[in-house]
């Protein structure tokens, strides 16, 4: 067994001990021995799930065979598997199996507690796909913390997006960019890597607006791949913003739709303006699971 299987053992012990636990990233992160981002980056590589998605998935199983078991409320099921109320549990479980967990305890069981089991398939049924000319109206937003960090990046030389930033850099492993494979392998990484649009003030002369990045601990020390460069970045808000999830191959038609909604998007609304200054613009790696993410400094009106 190599290193990143069995960190992922431990995590997977770890997640199996404590299902009826809070279980946080820096729990699993300390059962593996590396970061936040390269922990689970490891377990979605070892296990198809994210450890969230993992975690969800375990606890539904687990708590089907407690409601089958005739010695527990529905209530009580859902509270022993960390569901905050009985109406998120119901949610959960109902999408999961496709039955409520009231239902599933009182229906007859010939063959015991197993059920078909649907959950955590990403092919939805022709009646929830996503129709893209219908295009989503659903934007979520929210303000996170970043702590002062470095970023460790790969300038461009005059891409102005990802598309020319990848042909210029070349295609990767993953089908992303070539320094993107390279960013993937910092274990020290804070969060997943990133595009980034450069303010002036972080830009060199004779480079691009756009590149790829990864953020580090503001006390890394570690190595710097060849040819990439490091600033330095103050603690900051961030407005993070999400579409609506949608089918893989539509992506392209997702980003165009989330970047332009993005842009117009008012953040004295919740009292808060862009500080561009202060760091990049952000795109996470488009998803259809989660939704097109895109973060954007700000800072209180106030």
């Amino acid at each position: 067994m190599n290193e990143a299987s069995a960190a992922v053992r431990r995590m997977l012990e770890y997640i199996h001990a404590r299902l009826q636990e809070p279980i946080t990233a820096r729990d699993l992160a300390g059962a593996a021995g590396y970061s936040q981002y390269h922990a689970a980056r490891l377990f979605k590589e070892e296990t198809g799930l994210s450890p969230f998605e993992y975690i969800r998935r375990e606890r539904l199983i687990k708590s089907a065979h407690a409601l089958r078991s005739g010695k527990s409320k529905v209530l009580d099921v859902a509270l022993d598997y960390i569901f905050d109320s009985h109406e998120g549990f119901t949610r959960a479980f109902s999408k999961a199996f496709g039955i409520t967990p009231k239902k599933y305890m009182d229906y007859p069981a010939p063959n015991g507690w197993q059920i078909t089991y649907r959950y955590l398939n990403r092919k939805k049924p022709q009646s929830e796909e996503t129709n893209m000319e219908h295009q989503p109206a659903v934007i979520f937003i929210q303000i996170v913390e970043r702590p002062a960090r470095k970023l460790i990046l790969k300038r461009s030389k005059q891409a102005g997006d990802y598309f020319a930033y990848c042909e210029e850099m070349g295609c990767g492993e993953n089908n992303m960019s070539t320094p993107w494979d390279i960013l993937c392998g910092i274990k020290e990484a804070l969060y997943e890597p990133v595009g980034l649009w450069l303010p002036d003030n972080m830009r060199l002369t004779g480079t691009g607006v756009y590149a790829h990045g990864v953020e580090v601990p503001a006390a890394y020390a570690g190595e710097i791949p060849e040819g990439f460069d490091v600033i330095d970045l103050a603690p900051c808000k961030l407005m993070v913003f999400q579409g609506e999830t949608y089918n893989d191959e539509e992506f392209a038609a997702a980003v165009g739709i989330g970047m332009e909604r993005f842009s117009k998007f008012n953040p004295e609304i919740y009292g808060y303006q862009y500080a561009d200054e202060i760091a990049p613009k952000m795109q996470l790696a488009p998803a259809g699971w989660r939704g097109y993410i895109e973060m954007r400094p700000v800072r209180s009106l106030a």
